[in-house]
Order: C-alpha cells, then sequence, then structure tokens
C-alpha cells in the first residue's frame, strides 16, 4: 500500500520552527511557523507499516503522527529534486529492510512548512527565500505516486564532427557549454582525425572533465611569459624573482615553463634536494601530501605515514551551502584516507561578506549572506558529527570580497603505521574495484561547472551539479581501512571526487577497460555518459591482485560495504569505457596525458598599495586577542 504521513515534533522537541522563523522573521517578525517532515511510503504492507511506524517515522515520546495534512494557515511543501541523494529517505529505508521483510521499499522525503499570520505576498517572498532551485523544489501534495524513470537512450556519436570548419567548430563548442577552451576543442579534433572516427557524447564530456581546471589545475599550469614588475615593490619583487630563478637553474628545471605551480612548488623541490625533505613521501598516489615519521604507540616507536590534505569547495557551498560544505569535509577525508590513514583532526576556513545583509539586497542569481554562511556551517557540523571527526580550529572571515564568491576550505591530517602500506605499479590483468556509495546523477558536470565562470543564471540551472554527502557510508570506508589486512591487500587506490569513474578509474593506471554497466546505481535511467562522470560521493577505487579480489570483497561486506570489479588493467595503452556491450570511450592514454593546450599569460605586476607595518604593543589583552 502507498500512503502519505506527516510527522510533527511536540513542542518541546521542536528546534526547526524557531530556526524557520528566524529566517523569515525580516519580511514578517510578527509571522508564526510550525514544520513537518512528510514522508511518502511506497510498496510497504499494512501489516510491515505497523512495525515501523512507530521505531522508523514518528517516536510516541517526541513526534505526533498526520495521516492527513494538518495544516490550516498558508502552507507550502518542498521536496529535493529528482536526482538528488536524500538521506532521510535512505535511512527510513534502510530500517524497514531490517526490521521487516520488505527489500524493495521507496520512500520519499519532505517538509510541510505552515505559517501563521502573513498574507500571500509575504508567503511568495518566504517560498523565494526557503526554496533553493538548485538542489529543492515546491512538492504538489495533491500527488502521490513514484515518477517513472525514463529508459537512458544510446550514447550518441557526433557524425561530421572531424570534418567541422573551424567556424563550424565555434558553433559547436557554443552550443554545447564546455569548460575548456576551443583551442582545446581544435587540439580533440585532430586527434580524431588522427584515429579517423568520430567522438562520442561522453569521449567529449570525458575530455572535458578530465582537462578542466579543477582536475588538471590549468590556471596554475598557465605558462606566465614576459613577466615585468612596476612600482613601489620592483626592487623587491625582482629579487625573490631572481631568487627563484637560481633555483630553477640549480634544479635543471629551465626549460620548463614559469606557471603559478612551479612557483608554489620551487621550495619544496629545492629543499628535497638538498637533503631537508628527506621525510617527504613520493609516490604515484598524490591525493595527500604524506610525510614519514617516528610515533610513538602503546610505549614503543615505529614508523608512521602522516598525511594531510586541504580542499576549496567555493562553488558547491556558493551554490547549495549544506551540500557544498558537508563534501568539502568528506572529500578532504577521502584524500588521506586514500593512503590507508586514519584522519583524526579537521579544521574550518572560511569567508562571508555581510551576513546581516537584508535579503533584498541579495546579488541576482545569489543565495543571502546570511543564509549560505547558517547552511554551511549546519552542513559541516552534520558531516563531521556523524562521521566522528573532532575539528580543532574554525574561523570564519568577513569581508565586501566575499559577496562575489563564497570562500569554504576545509583541511584534514591522518596517519597510518608504514606497515600497513603496500605500494606497487598496476600490471595488465589486475582488478581495480569500487566501494563505497551508489552512483545517481548528484555532481554531474561539478568539475566542469567549478572551472567555468558563474553568472546570475547559475543558481537556476546548476542542479545536477549538487553534491550531497552520505556521512554514514564513508565511515564505513575508514572502519574498512582500520584493518591492515584489508590495507595489505591494496596495490593501489584513488578516491572518487572531481570527475567520477572518468577521473578516478582513469587516473588509477594506464590502459584500462572499463564496464559501466556493473556500477551499483542508486536508481535506474542514468545513461553511459551520466555514469562515466557523474561525482557520487563515497566511492574509492582500489587496485587488487586479481587472486586476492574475491576475499578484498568479502572483507568489504563484513563492513556493509558494496564492492564491486568495476575495470582491468590492460596493456593497451588506452583507456576505453564500455556500456551495454558498446565501446563509449576509447581514448590514448598519450592523448590524455596532455591535459589540452597549455595555455600562457603575459604577466606585469604593475602596482600594489603601500603597505603599512603594525607591530600591536605586547600585551595580555593583544595576546588573547591574537589567540
Amino acid at each position: 500500500m502507498d500512503r502519505r504521513i506527516f510527522v510533527e515534533k511536540r513542542p518541546i522537541f521542536d528546534i526547526e520552527s524557531p530556526k524557520i522563523y528566524d529566517e523569515i522573521k525580516t519580511i514578517n517578525a510578527d509571522a508564526g511557523v510550525k514544520v513537518y517532515n512528510i514522508y511518502d511510503i511506497f510498496g510497504v504492507p499494512d501489516e510491515d507499516f505497523r512495525k515501523v511506524v512507530h521505531t522508523t517515522f514518528a517516536d510516541p515520546v517526541t513526534d505526533i503522527l498526520h495521516e492527513e495534512n494538518p495544516a490550516t494557515g498558508r502552507f507550502f511543501a518542498t521536496e529535493f529534486l529528482p536526482g538528488q541523494f536524500d538521506q532521510r529517505a535512505d535511512s527510513a529505508e534502510e530500517c524497514i529492510s531490517l526490521l521487516t521483510d520488505t527489500e524493495d521499499a521507496i520512500v520519499r522525503s519532505g517538509r510541510l512548512i505552515e505559517f501563521f499570520n502573513i498574507d500571500d505576498a509575504e508567503l511568495q517572498k518566504i517560498k523565494e527565500l526557503l526554496i533553493n532551485k538548485v538542489e529543492s523544489r515546491e512538492k504538489d501534495l495533491s500527488i502521490l505516486e513514484i515518477p517513472e524513470q525514463a529508459q537512458p537512450l544510446e550514447v550518441p556519436v557526433y557524425e561530421g564532427f572531424k570534418d567541422l570548419t573551424e567556424g563550424q567548430l565555434k558553433i559547436f563548442f557554443n552550443e554545447h557549454s564546455f569548460a575548456l577552451d576551443f583551442d582545446d576543442l581544435l587540439h580533440i579534433q585532430q586527434y580524431f582525425k588522427q584515429e579517423d572516427r568520430n567522438p562520442t557524447e561522453t569521449e567529449l564530456k570525458v575530455l572535458d572533465t578530465y582537462w578542466s581546471d579543477h582536475c588538471r589545475h590549468t590556471t596554475f599550469e598557465t605558462a606566465l611569459t614576459d613577466i615585468k614588475f612596476e612600482g613601489d615593490f620592483k626592487e623587491t619583487l625582482e629579487n625573490i624573482f631572481s631568487d627563484y630563478l637560481e633555483k630553477r637553474k640549480e634544479l635543471g628545471r629551465e626549460a620548463r615553463p614559469i606557471s603559478l605551480m612551479d612557483l608554489a612548488t620551487v621550495c619544496g623541490r629545492y629543499f628535497s634536494k638538498n637533503g631537508r625533505l628527506d621525510n617527504l613521501v613520493i609516490s604515484d598516489e598524490i591525493n595527500a601530501c604524506t610525510v614519514a615519521i617516528e610515533a610513538e604507540y602503546d610505549g614503543k616507536k615505529e614508523p608512521w605515514y602522516l598525511l594531510f590534505k586541504n580542499e576549496t569547495h567555493n562553488h558547491p557551498t556558493e551554490i547549495e551551502p549544506f551540500g557544498g560544505a558537508s563534501t568539502c569535509l568528506g572529500g578532504a577525508i577521502r584524500d588521506p584516507l586514500s593512503g590507508r590513514s586514519y584522519v583524526f583532526q579537521a579544521m574550518r576556513l572560511s569567508g562571508a561578506a555581510d551576513v546581516l545583509e537584508p535579503v533584498e539586497e541579495t546579488l541576482p542569481g545569489k543565495l543571502p549572506q546570511r543564509r549560505i554562511t547558517r547552511e554551511a556551517a549546519n552542513g559541516y557540523s552534520s558531516y563531521g558529527n556523524q562521521i566522528g571527526l573532532a575539528t580543532t580550529q574554525v574561523s570564519e572571515i568577513y569581508h565586501e570580497g566575499y559577496r562575489a564568491k563564497r570562500m569554504e576550505v576545509g583541511f584534514v591530517a591522518g596517519a597510518v603505521p608504514v606497515s600497513w602500506v603496500r605500494r606497487e605499479k598496476p600490471v595488465s590483468g589486475d582488478a581495480v574495484i569500487i566501494l563505497g556509495g551508489a552512483t545517481g546523477r548528484d555532481g554531474v558536470g561539478g568539475a566542469t561547472g567549478s572551472s567555468k565562470e558563474q553568472d546570475e543564471t547559475s543558481i537556476k540551472t546548476l542542479s545536477t551539479e549538487v553534491q550531497k554527502g552520505n556521512a554514514v557510508e564513508e565511515r564505513k570506508i575508514q572502519r574498512l581501512f582500520r584493518n591492515p589486512e584489508v590495507t595489505r591487500l591494496i596495490k593501489k587506490s584513488n578516491d572518487f571526487g572531481a570527475g567520477g569513474v572518468s577521473v578516478a578509474v582513469g587516473e588509477i593506471a594506464d590502459s584500462l577497460d572499463v564496464n559501466l554497466d556493473v556500477l551499483p546505481l542508486k536508481y535506474d535511467g542514468l545513461n553511459g555518459t551520466e555514469l562515466a562522470i557523474s561525482e557520487s560521493q563515497e566511492r574509492m577505487a582500489v587496485v587488487i591482485d586479481p587472486k586476492d579480489r574475491e576475499h578484498f570483497i568479502e572483507l568489504c561486506r563484513a563492513e556493509n560495504i558494496n564492492a564491486v570489479q568495476v575495470a582491468t588493467v590492460t596493456n593497451t595503452g588506452r583507456m576505453q569505457m564500455f556500456w551495454r556491450g558498446e565501446k563509449i570511450v576509447d581514448l590514448s592514454r598519450d592523448f590524455l596525458d596532455t591535459n589540452g593546450c597549455r595555455k600562457s599569460q603575459n604577466v606585469e605586476v604593475s602596482h600594489l598599495e603601500n603597505a603599512e607595518m603594525q607591530t600591536p604593543e605586547f600585551s595580555r589583552e593583544s595576546f588573547i586577542d591574537a589567540l
């Protein structure tokens, strides 16, 4: 039987209604608010529903259950957009499965928000404030059904692509909203001319993702030419730059382009060459900085790896603050986790404009600063609390410059005994196993979206780029990697972040055959392109010796983690992806590793404002302020 229920918190336990009031009081300070959780429940027989209703949906001590819409005032209901991960519904489905024999129950959740002492115009303003169209929509309470998933169409081939004139290719470029530049598309066309075939949709999407600024740091790798310094600090800057050039010469890097990346890493390379970074661990796994240390454990000193990583999630947090900030932490954790370490500490640094700014003054296409700041804090703390991570430094900077773009930075540190870590180069025949969460449309285009410029219409068109975290799933992977029997089976590991399968699996070995049909799905209806580039969270790719594959999968199942072999390492020098028995990606490693066309930029530092040196007098008060 299909049913809809409404769950109201008893007044003493109701914390959501006051939160909503706090959001809308600038519209009407005399308004009243009442929030109800909505559950649409499908495929659960009456007998089973009676078993779960008061354990899963409504606790009689804290909740009041309604089988009909209880709202009497003005109201509206909200729900996640199709394809967005709904943790509340997911948890309910798992509880039903555990408590009954019903394996195919489906739950959809939403919220009913009832208002008092407001008029229709104010209700419309409140809707615009509370419904973020990137992730949610108004729910139609007259409908109780599961929308049918359309069957995915075959992946199209762009016939005639290799023969397009430059003018025609420019039109094609503008029509498809690529994150890459036009010269990159010319480079791609030349490749397919040499291959004597036209690309599939998936191949162009994979290249757009694989070569995006987010994945390949093209801005930082841009070649800087004709560098000049002017202004009050000309001599100082020229001396610093000369020192940089001397270090490049000593390192034998003069033939390489000068870039922001080279500027950022030259000192590390210099110290390493001169024996001052001997404890820096260099390997093919570059997801997190790794330092060899001597740790004392149970009174004994033993070799450990200390790993740390920082991650920015400015763009995702700008468009969907809760999910953006939560996956900032989740994504940062997965990097050292892929190095088999246990993450034990975190730090959060964020930047916002005036959070007291009236909603009416919000920039077009932006969410209010107050809402971004609050929901981002809730998202970060929600993920951290669920996974059990201590964030020992939290700081938010307020500056008008962050009105244009939110800053959201996460930092984590982890550690693992050296004896637990095995690092080997994948060889032909090795199995690539994906473990963790299922694949959905969430995050499709996230890497390319964060590499594009945003405008006032962006917030209305970026729903598939939103990422939703599932901290419970990632916590299971953490538990799995706390078992040395597991970590010693892993030859190489890569976490799923930007670019999904195309990057996480595509980077793990030079030659691969990838079977997209075996990916565990959140729901039906995904096509081959979506499967290749989805950025669904809490997934990990590992390389395992074929003889260890079944044992590794059994160890994953013991932690209630889904694990399947998604790819096989080959020796063809190509990354190939198959869907429904058809080859939808066939790209040479040499071409992939060009990372597109190298960019170049002339540089002139022409003006720097005079810096005022301020040395405050040391006192107890100034010391406490500094802390």
